[in-house]
């Protein structure tokens, strides 16, 4: 059976799946947004793994603990800032969810959560990161079966129903 892909309003940091995304920046150590978030939540032993992996390409994702949060898993992945699209935003950031599937794939993992990667700080729009999102959704959830929930997590009810509008638009039923 196909993963269920859910859009819900909450906070990432609060949900017990095997693996939340963190919208990280090239270091790994912590920032702004959900990534400040995440590490704030987990406690001083995320930054200390973290900081043994080296940073993180953009387009490319790696794994950690969760430490204190209730995911077993942080899988860090770092989008693409905005600069117009023209620039080779689209391909890195549909690159940042491919290889978040394909770690959590690897590992295992039958839930994973998003939050909207690139969409906050990094000026990514929204619509257009949630239409990338949503297609590495449909992708995953027919290249690995035992994915099982697959959950884009936004912390805005704006958010949420732009990524309620874009499922839709793509013939996606999603719950909630």
């Amino acid at each position: 059976m196909p993963a269920i892909i859910e859009i819900i309003q909450a906070d990432i940091t609060t949900l017990a799946v095997d693996a939340i995304v963190n919208a990280a920046n090239n270091t790994l150590l912590g920032g702004g947004g959900v990534d400040g978030a995440i590490h704030r939540v987990a406690g001083p032993e995320l930054v200390q793994e973290c900081a043994g992996l080296r940073g993180c390409e953009t387009g490319d994702a790696k794994i950690t603990g969760g430490y204190l949060l209730p995911a077993r898993y942080v899988i860090h992945t770092v989008g693409p800032v905005w600069h117009g699209g023209d620039t080779g935003e689209p391909e890195l950031l549909a690159s940042a969810y491919r290889r978040c599937f394909q770690v959590a794939h690897l590992r295992g993992l039958k839930s994973i959560a998003f939050p909207a990667v690139s969409a906050g700080v990094y000026g990514y729009p929204m619509r257009e990161a949630a239409t990338i999102a949503l297609q590495a959704a449909q992708e995953a959830a027919a290249q690995f079966p035992e994915l099982e929930r697959i959950i884009f997590v936004q912390f805005s009810e704006g958010a949420q129903q732009v990524y309620r509008e874009t499922a839709a638009g793509l013939g996606l039923m999603c719950g909630s």
